[in-house]
């Protein structure tokens, strides 16, 4: 018997090695032994034929596949999945997203703080997924200094300006390491980076990793810092929590909807001074038996179920059977 197909229409394929990519990779395996899928950066009526969902991925960037679904297959099978341009921006400035809010049978947040971002009239259609990632055994840490590591590509919904005026205020601390990984998609911002690298000897910047790598880097940090403007549900912050990595983020929806609105190391978004202290703090007592880094990893722990494969596997299979 063939298994029924699913399109997954990505705006970044796997060059990119970018979330988007990640989620659609990572939801094709999922759905394996449930369904066939294909992964495209754009659809049209006569490719694929005879199948019976599409989800796409991010409202704008993909809205003429949602459009040319919406009029082939009307009222049926379709899903948009928003990022967090699209619900903290795009919806709000862009007639082609909020009409591709419009043509979905079924809108899907990765953070429970997304729905609230919705107008009012969509959240009804609207569910919840968590984004998953394989835990990993946490690895022992040096004592000598704190090492953490921030990861994303270099544009401005990263705020990476954060961290470097970050760096430069704890430029005599050669107890505090910082290491950043992503490529330079803004050139001057790349600029910005070397030029913070010449002036604190504790910071260097790595420029763009395949995954597995960042996820070592993850893994040997103290600490992730996640310093951005606006996100969607960011994949590295499951990846930090899941490989006992706590992070220090930007109090923003995006981070709150994944870490929870208890999570004790939230700094105000482009707060330098802030992060700089919340580093020094984490510093402070680290290897106590009660240290502000224990902590962080007690809540989470407490987190990392969200972001289990079979939770996530478990969310799209209703999905799908909802839209079907």
């Amino acid at each position: 018997m063939t298994l029924p197909l699913v399109i997954i229409v990505s705006p970044a394929l796997a060059d990119a090695n970018n979330g988007n990519w990640q989620t659609a990779w990572r939801w094709s395996r999922l759905l394996a032994g449930h369904y066939r899928t294909r992964i495209v950066k754009a659809w049209q009526p006569d490719e694929h034929p005879g199948a019976v969902a599409l989800l796409a991925l991010h409202a704008r960037r993909s809205a003429a596949s949602i459009a040319a679904w919406a009029q082939a297959q009307p009222g049926r099978g379709l899903a948009v999945v928003l990022t967090g341009t699209d619900l903290y921006r795009d919806i709000h400035e862009e007639v082609s997203a909020r009409r591709s809010l419009a043509l979905a049978q079924r809108l899907v947040v990765l953070q429970d703080q997304g729905p609230q971002a919705l107008p009012a009239g969509y959240r009804g259609k609207t569910r919840v997924i968590f984004q998953s990632t394989t835990a990993r055994r946490p690895l022992e840490k040096t004592g000598r200094h704190l090492r953490a590591v921030m990861v994303g590509h270099l544009r401005e919904e990263k705020s990476p300006q954060t961290l470097f005026e970050a760096a430069r205020l704890l430029r005599e601390r050669h107890d505090i390491h910082i290491d950043h990984i992503g490529e330079a998609l803004d050139p001057v911002l790349g600029q910005q980076a070397r030029a913070t690298m010449a002036a604190c000897p504790h910071y260097r910047w790595l420029g763009g990793l395949a995954h597995e790598a960042t996820r070592r880097h993850i893994q040997r940090a103290h600490l992730l810092i996640h310093a951005s403007r606006m996100e969607g549900g960011a994949h590295v912050l499951m990846e930090a929590v899941c490989s006992g990595t706590p992070v220090l983020a930007s109090r923003i929806p995006g981070n709150v909807g994944m870490l929870g609105a208890d999570y004790p190391a939230y700094f105000p978004w482009g707060d330098a001074a802030a992060l700089a202290e919340l580093l020094q703090a984490c510093r402070a007592d680290m290897g106590q038996a009660s240290s502000r880094i224990a902590g962080l990893q007690a809540k989470c722990r407490l987190r990392a179920p969200l972001f289990a494969p079979a939770a996530e596997r478990a969310a799209l299979l209703a999905l799908l059977q909802d839209l079907t």
